[in-house]
């Protein structure tokens, strides 16, 4: 087990040196993903029962873009002329093609297809095309695999497109498999993906008593590292329960890819990212979920907005939304009622690159709502435990109380900066891919 665990490692860091190398020389060459890298992965799945997880953004050489001034407002699975896009071979595909024996898919929040609403339970199924089984991680009890569907597999086969925050789930599964897989002595190897905010690192670190379905780890709002580096991360810094290094973890790294490299995606990771905007805008405003105001669920524009039926007559919001039932926001909040809010659309590109994770949108939102004079609490109703959901989001109680103390967002930033920096520090001998 020791050697091949070894010779696991010493495989990863030799395909690092050459990602790196790649990225680092071949300057506007189109990014690969892992996934394409068949020579790499397929001998490594030779004679084993192969489980896959993944879900509808594992799309093999997804021609991710290496624009430096990506279509922001582009929705994803058009192109430039508004026609559909027509995707290529998803891996699940690709790996039947090849012989490998995939006996089970798992499927992470929002299901295999990616269709499902946020937070919503997700039943088990079978592929109709391929009559392979999909067990979901997202059903009613837990979000951990159980025992009898680790026994049907040797290898866990990573490829899914994540976005780079600490409250986007997908991730977190993978956490979870980690942890299972390290448990029941079976091999993980991912196929990495970039990530589309890989090139910051901001926001409050996580605090332990803190810890809920939308984090788990010490990480920052945004992490700035791929699902690759982010696992090498967890396994070395003994974040499992099975102690350091007790993952047996293959990374199959990107190619022309750094951190600086700024990428599109062609397919939305999930249902309410519709385009590339909502995905650089979702690490400030997805601070308004559960809170009096709507992010714009049930629109065509959710996480670039934000508004509600409190800010009605106030000069300030004069940008009018109506959320309705919709694929993906079968009841958002706030259905059927006008919103009045602020529209985010117009904000340039490299402002919106520069403010990171900005608390301003929260901070105005809850100073006008406090004038309204409506009774319920803007930030929604606390858990047993006392805290509220933005609590859970933010990692402590402390992003609420500045603002509730009247703090400005240079002031808020500032106070996680210094975490920032540390946690840089801490993730450098885990990355893959030139900063």
């Amino acid at each position: 087990m020791l050697r091949k665990r070894l010779m696991a490692t010493i495989l990863a860091t030799v395909l690092a040196v050459c990602g790196a190398l790649a990225a680092c020389g071949e300057e506007g060459k189109r990014v690969l993903t892992g996934d394409e890298r068949f020579d790499e992965y397929i001998p490594l799945l030779d004679g084993k029962r192969v489980a896959l997880f993944s879900n509808h953004t594992g799309i093999v050489g997804d021609e991710t873009s290496l624009t430096d001034e990506p279509d922001i407002d582009r929705l994803f699975g058009l192109d430039a002329q508004g026609n559909e896009i027509t995707y290529g071979e998803h891996v699940l595909d690709a790996l039947i093609v090849r012989n490998v024996d995939v006996v089970a898919v798992f499927s992470p929040e929002h299901g295999f297809r990616g269709t499902q609403d946020a937070g919503a339970s997700v039943d088990n199924s079978v592929d109709e095309k391929t009559g392979i089984p999909i067990l979901s991680l997202y059903g009613p009890d837990t979000h951990y695999p159980a025992q009898e569907d680790m026994d049907r597999f040797d290898t866990l086969l990573v490829d899914i497109q994540d976005v780079g925050l600490r409250y986007y789930t997908y991730y977190l599964s993978l956490y979870y498999l980690m942890e299972a897989c390290a448990a029941d002595n079976k091999e993980v190897i991912i196929l990495d993906r970039p990530n589309p905010n890989g090139f910051y690192v901001d926001g409050p670190i996580l605090q332990d008593a803190y810890r809920s379905g939308v984090g788990q780890l010490p990480l920052p709002i945004v992490y700035g590292m791929t699902l690759g580096e982010l696992s090498q991360m967890i396994n070395g810094e003994g974040w499992l329960s099975t102690g350091k290094e007790s993952c047996d973890l293959t990374v199959i790294p990107c190619g022309n890819y750094t951190h600086q490299t700024k990428t599109s995606l062609i397919r939305n990771p999930s249902p309410n990212l519709k385009n590339m905007r909502a995905v650089y805008l979702y690490a400030s405003t997805c601070f308004f979920e559960n809170t009096q105001m709507s992010v714009g669920r049930g629109t065509w524009f959710p996480f670039e907005v934000y508004g509600g039926p409190c800010l009605e007559g106030n000069p300030q919001f004069p940008f009018t939304f109506t959320p309705v039932s919709m694929s993906g926001a079968l009841e958002p909040p706030f259905m059927d009622q006008q919103c009045y809010g602020e529209d985010l659309r117009n904000i340039p590109l490299e402002e919106i690159w520069g403010k990171g994770v900005n608390p301003a949108y929260l901070i105005k939102a809850y100073q006008a709502y406090m004038k309204t004079g409506w009774e319920e609490p803007f930030w929604g109703t606390a858990d047993e435990k006392g805290q509220y959901w933005i609590d859970k989001l933010s990692g402590s109680a402390d992003l609420r109380l500045m603002i509730e103390a009247g703090k400005s967002a240079e002031e808020i930033k500032d106070s996680w900066a210094e975490d920032v920096r540390m946690f840089m520090e801490q993730r450098r001998p885990y990355l893959l891919y030139a900063e």
